[in-house]
């Protein structure tokens, strides 16, 4: 069995984008902060989202059926941290930032580099976490916006524009 520490050191090392996860509907709003989002096919666009079981988020989104992964803009990294800290309330989280709705009526975020509204298909629990299969029903892309990923147990600006060895492009 690997040890949990060198596991998640190891999951250090694997860059992944920054990702709010909302959702509203008959079970009220949910959001949290999330690294773990991965396509699984674009036909039919479907993509799988990890939140820890004991995430009170966890079960809003079982019972409202949608979810909205709102990929991170670099300017948006206060948002992210306060969608990650324990302790703020979702009215709180929700208000520091500016919202819409697409198809599902989950939550997108105004600014984020896309949007992926989705429709909750299916659910698998593995360890700690529920692996939610969902359904992309719309999105909204932004692009020209630098991007967020977590890397090493930080966040980093991704930047859009290439830079060459002469320093960042005009």
């Amino acid at each position: 069995m690997v040890e949990k520490t060198a596991y998640r050191d190891a999951m250090a090392g694997l860059a992944a984008a920054v990702n709010i996860i909302t959702s509203d509907g008959a079970a009220g709003p949910a959001g949290c902060t999330v690294s773990a989002v991965c396509s699984v096919t674009d036909e039919p666009p479907t993509l799988l989202v990890c939140i820890n079981r004991s995430s009170a988020n966890n079960e809003i989104i079982r019972r409202n059926g949608n979810l909205c992964v709102n990929i991170v803009s670099a300017e948006q990294k206060e948002i992210a941290m306060q969608f990650a800290t324990k302790g703020l309330s979702v009215s709180e989280r929700l208000a520091n930032a500016n919202w819409s709705t697409l198809e599902t009526g989950a939550l997108v975020l105004d600014g984020a580099v896309s949007a992926i509204d989705c429709e909750v298909d299916s659910v698998s629990e593995v360890g700690t976490h529920t692996v939610f299969y969902c359904r992309a029903r719309a999105v909204r892309n932004q692009p020209g916006r630098d991007g967020l990923i977590y890397f090493g147990r930080d966040f980093h600006r991704v930047a859009t524009r290439p830079v060459n060895a002469a320093g960042p492009a005009a």
